[in-house]
């Protein structure tokens, strides 16, 4: 079933939903990645983590319509802009994929927070 299938889901809320679940699979290969380049990595490793968690948890929300996806939409705005900021101070492709695809979730999670 596509997500604009869905009966609440427009296409800003399922874009948002598709840029969440990518958020999630590039912070985890980043982190993972990350472990293999020594303790200078641990915040973005952290970071990472923290965005995969927070990113599926709005993905989900959006997609049982809770209430509260609208207020989680700023918080993994934040996120993912913070962690795409300490991506970015690498030169590992992992980190600089995993920067880009944050800043395309924070731009569509912002878009979702304003609606």
């Amino acid at each position: 079933m596509a997500l604009t299938q869905i009966d609440h889901m427009d296409d800003e809320m399922a874009e948002c939903t598709d840029n969440c679940f990518e958020a999630v699979q590039a912070c985890e290969w980043c982190a993972d990645e990350c472990l293999d380049h020594g303790e200078e990595m641990a915040r973005c490793i952290r970071l990472c983590r923290d965005v995969a968690d927070i990113t599926a948890l709005h993905a989900r929300f959006m997609a049982r319509n809770s209430g509260y996806h609208a207020d989680l939409a700023e918080t993994c705005a934040d996120a993912c802009e913070e962690c795409a900021d300490e991506c970015e101070q690498f030169d590992h492709e992992h980190c600089q994929v995993c920067a880009d695809v944050l800043r395309e979730c924070a731009e569509s999670c912002r878009n979702m927070a304003s609606a």
